[in-house]
């Protein structure tokens, strides 16, 4: 049963679903296949660009580790796979179905003012739920574990409200986010108060971010950013300088050309993504104060940049230094499950998010090391391959890093290790207890909030 939801005829049953669902709702039988295209050609172009790229990259990467002592022999893949692999299983429509119900119940039971339409990025909770069985948990444990996610993410939406607001400078929007980066808020959050502890003078130093995003330019994009790695590659290997370009031109193509595949993928869910949000807004009806997006609506905020371009190369360095990691960044160079918490929690103060940032940098690569080999099996699985040029593949800033770790502890846990059921134990009481003392303060923040507007 596990392998059937993971894995199985997943992709085909997905497709199946979407085409009946759009068609009971009269979705027109063009629009029904031009959907079920796009899906499909993302999923077909992204293993061609994966072997593509595996071809030359394991042969570099290999020099790199035979000449020295670092073993970086994952491949950051961005979040493209991840979202692939996550949106062609049968678990994720399941997961899907039951955080519709989680939030419609949560409505009407006033425990959380938010309808989160954000269905698409409901896949980040999935992910977390199939490495939960991956790692030998049971379907229904997984699906308590995701379900207890799914509310956490809901009261932190209504939590993170009026610091939208405030960034947004737009107190009448009912905008909110229910996306799965924020769930390291409680985190920073605490990285935040020590922040203030140990560097009491950091809030005087301004950073001007608009102007410093106008002078990178073109050099933080993401084309630059796989060129850069390339020549890094190229320089600790000591390949020679026609394979180091060669190379180096391979990224910087691969990270734009994932970038239009991630397009497609979200392009080809759109319909699905619409008929399942209306039906959303029918039900709920009168129940909703905010509307639950995915972070984008505050990319127009020049920090979140800023902050991302600072930490691409402290991403780089501390791979290379960190005991136990495994990954070289590459497709999650650019920051984007990191930063946008760093932003709500600090409320745009970018000496502070870039120290905080450089801290919990750690618990994304070794996240993204431990999650690696069930992103290559899922992967493989899902393509029908064995094909041994696939090595290993992981996403180095994967949103929800603390919550994948909790996700293999479950999964170890759930075999009889007396060991790894008290560790996880412990730890599921310190999250979730962490995350109760941030409500609480945020809650005094918004009650700040509250009187300077009155």
């Amino acid at each position: 049963m596990n392998n059937f939801l993971m894995y199985g005829n997943g992709l085909a049953l997905v497709c199946l679903v979407i085409a009946v669902v759009l068609t009971i709702n009269k979705t027109s039988f063009t629009k029904v296949i031009e959907s079920l295209t796009k899906f499909i050609i993302s999923i077909m172009a992204t293993s061609t660009l994966v072997v593509v790229l595996m071809r030359t990259y394991n042969n570099d990467i290999a020099k790199v580790i035979e000449r020295t002592s670092l073993k970086l022999n994952i491949i950051d893949l961005g979040w493209t796979p991840a979202a692939i692999i996550t949106w062609s299983s049968i678990y994720n429509l399941i997961v899907l179905s039951l955080m519709m119900v989680v939030n419609l119940t949560m409505l009407h039971y006033h425990y959380t003012e938010t309808l989160d339409i954000d269905i698409f990025d409901m896949w980040h909770l999935s992910f977390v739920g199939l490495l939960t069985v991956y790692m030998g948990a049971n379907i229904i444990l997984s699906l308590i574990f995701v379900m207890g996610l799914g509310i956490l993410k809901l009261k932190n939406s209504d939590l993170m409200k009026p610091t939208f607001d405030d960034l947004m400078n737009n107190q009448n929007s009912p905008m909110t986010s229910t996306h799965m980066n924020y769930l390291m808020n409680p985190i920073v959050f605490l990285l935040n108060e020590i922040c203030s502890w140990t560097i009491p003078n950091i809030d005087k130093i301004n950073f001007d971010s608009a102007k410093l995003n106008k002078i990178v330019g073109f050099w933080g994009s993401k084309f630059a950013t796989g060129f850069f790695v390339g020549i890094l590659i190229g320089i600790v290997g000591k390949i020679t300088i026609k394979d180091t370009l060669g190379l180096a031109f391979l990224l910087g193509a691969f990270l734009e050309l994932f970038n239009v595949i991630g397009s497609w993928l979200t392009s080809s869910l759109n319909p699905i993504i619409q008929v399942l949000s209306d039906k959303l807004n029918k039900k709920a009806g009168g129940q909703i104060r905010f509307i639950g997006l995915d972070w984008a609506f505050l990319s127009s905020r020049p920090e979140v940049w800023t902050v991302a371009n600072i930490l691409a190369p402290c991403l780089i360095i501390e791979s290379f230094i960190l005991p136990g990691n495994h990954i070289l960044p590459l497709g999650g160079l650019i920051a984007m499950g990191i930063t946008p918490s760093l932003l709500v929690v600090t409320r745009g103060k970018v000496l502070r998010m870039i120290v905080i940032g450089v801290v919990e940098i750690p618990i994304f690569l070794w996240s993204a090391t431990l999650s690696a080999p069930f992103i290559t099996s899922m992967f493989k699985n899902i393509l029908l391959t064995s094909n041994t040029s696939i090595g290993l593949i992981g996403s180095a800033t994967k949103e929800g890093p603390i919550e994948q770790i909790l996700a293999i502890m479950i999964g170890k846990s759930s075999k009889g290790n007396v060991k790894y059921i008290l560790i996880t134990v412990i730890s599921l009481v310190i999250y979730l207890l962490l995350f109760y003392w941030y409500q609480e303060q945020m809650k005094k923040r918004n009650t700040r909030y509250i009187s300077k507007s009155s």
